[in-house]
Formats: C-alpha cells, sequence, structure tokens
C-alpha cells in the first residue's frame, strides 16, 4: 500500500493535501482497496459549508457505500467532475487525478489533528 510522507490523513483514511488555506481530499490507498471498484461518487455542490466531520460526499463501489468525512471546517470551492463517468479514476491514482473535493480551510490550526504518514501506516497495519 501507498501512503506519500508529503499528505495527512485521517481516521476515517481519507487524505489531505494542504496548500496555504486550501485542502485537497480524497480516499487513502488502503480505502479505495478495501472497496473495490467504485461505480458512482457523490459530490458535495461547491459552496457547501463543512465542518470536521461532516459527510462532506459519498463513495459507492461494488461491495459498500461509504462516507468520506470533512477533516476540517471549511467551504467546498471545487469538486472533482473528472470523476462522473470515470469514478475508477480513484482507484487508479487515489494521491492524483483521483481527488475528490478542494475546501477553503476556515481555521488551519485544526490541521493538528491529523495522522502523518507514519501513524496512519501503523494504524492501518492494525487494522
Amino acid at each position: 500500500m501507498n501512503f506519500p510522507d508529503d499528505l495527512k490523513y485521517t481516521d476515517h483514511d481519507e487524505w489531505v493535501r494542504v496548500d496555504g488555506d486550501l485542502l485537497t481530499l480524497g480516499i487513502s490507498d488502503f480505502a479505495q482497496d478495501q472497496l473495490g471498484e467504485l461505480v458512482h461518487i457523490e459530490l458535495p455542490e461547491v459552496g457547501a459549508q463543512l465542518s470536521a466531520g461532516d459527510v462532506a460526499c459519498e463513495v459507492e463501489s461494488v461491495k459498500a457505500v461509504a462516507e468520506v468525512y470533512a477533516p476540517v471546517d471549511g467551504e467546498v470551492v471545487e469538486v472533482n467532475e473528472a470523476l462522473d463517468g470515470a469514478e475508477d479514476t480513484v482507484n487508479e491514482d487515489p494521491y492524483g487525478s483521483g481527488w475528490l473535493l478542494r475546501m477553503k480551510i476556515s481555521d488551519p490550526g485544526k490541521l493538528s489533528t491529523l495522522l502523518d504518514a507514519g501513524s496512519y501506516r501503523q494504524r492501518v497495519a492494525s487494522a
């Protein structure tokens, strides 16, 4: 499994890339592997205000439907519309073109609650 060191991770198997006050969110390689082939993604509306722990979107696979949670408070500023009809992109490239949404972060201090790659690897290994 691949867990890039430059990303942060959540206990719900999302990854986070931070660039200033913008956050890109996706599901980890572990999550996409557990779900299997994705067949539908329900993305939020641009402009949606999310609080940490809110359901940001849903991903549906041949096995299950899983909720993707907002890691911090913020506003959705972009969604990956290229995934519509190409949901398997998340399976093929979860950390690149398989990103789900971008948020403008309300409180960057809350990012300190996220896991680094080493901590996430340990969590996945014990799952």
